[in-house]
């Protein structure tokens, strides 16, 4: 059993000096960082809901996969603010302080384990909100057409390092994002609170990264309105293609047949909804 990672109960060990060594707290690794008065994420409840996990939580931190590499399996790493999120192809991610939902969880390999991440993502936030999401192929977890969620996942010594992060409580987004971006707190209308999010996510993440590669592409095609007959632009290293989706292939990857009939196997690529 992972060892019990410690929290700091007194609001007043929290001063300037103290918080300034647990940022670099790397040597124990199950410590907990204490948490800023009035931090985004209740700690105390959320180590109640997982009181044998190592939970680890950082103030500010650069990036919360890099903290996660080298923990034990099923180890969390939590942070109210990122200065470099990581997305995918070399994206970084939008990390408003005490806004959204910064975490790196530590899992084992598995098959298709970025799909069952992106359902899992998607069943967490309808469980702990009622906002209905679709999952854009692989696993951008979108709503009313926005991103509200994204997941990558890196191989570190034999570990597969989760790094989620959803859209909560922001009110806006930089202009650049605004078009693409929407929190959990602008599709509902309402205030939301990250430990119901993160708890029904870390439950969500158990389940479905325990779930065969059948399974897993069964549900992905019946969560997902981009896994087929949906019009996408495809941006690929070789250029872009249009066409429409026709299907999953056993290992997860997503069929694109192109108007001339002929079809494209796409890896890696950014999917985009034709026209947005």
């Amino acid at each position: 059993m992972c060892r019990q990672a410690r929290i700091t109960h007194s609001a007043r060990a929290v001063d300037i000096s103290f918080r300034l060594a647990l940022e670099d707290a790397v040597t124990d690794r199950s410590l907990t960082v204490a948490a800023r008065c009035g931090a985004a994420i209740d700690l105390d409840r959320l180590r109640t809901e997982f009181p044998g996990r190592t939970i680890v939580h950082y103030p500010k931190i650069d990036s919360t996969m890099r903290a996660a590499a080298g923990l034990e399996i099923g180890a969390v790493v939590l942070a109210d603010e990122q200065t470099a999120g990581q997305g995918r192809h070399g994206h970084s991610w939008h990390s408003e302080a005490g806004a959204g939902i910064y975490c790196s969880v530590v899992l084992k390999p598995a098959p298709l384990l970025t799909l069952a991440l992106g359902l899992a993502t998607a069943e967490a936030i309808a469980q702990s909100t009622g906002v209905v999401c679709d999952v854009r192929w692989p696993n951008d977890v979108m709503a009313g057409g926005k991103k509200v969620a994204g997941i990558l996942v890196q191989l570190v010594d034999g570990a597969a390092i989760a790094g989620i992060g959803i859209n909560v409580n922001q009110r806006s987004f930089p202009a650049e994002l605004a078009g693409d971006a929407i929190s959990l707190r602008m599709a509902s209308g309402r205030e939301v609170s990250p430990a119901d999010v993160l708890i029904a996510l870390l439950r969500a993440v158990d389940v479905f990264a325990a779930e065969p590669p059948e399974n897993i592409l069964r549900l992905f095609t019946h969560a997902s309105s981009f896994a087929a007959g949906r019009r996408v632009t495809v941006a690929l290293p070789d250029g872009t293609i249009t066409g429409t989706t026709a299907g999953l292939t056993p290992e997860g990857f997503l069929m694109v047949r192109k108007d001339d009939g002929t079809d494209t196997l796409v890896i890696a690529g950014g999917v985009r909804a034709a026209g947005s």
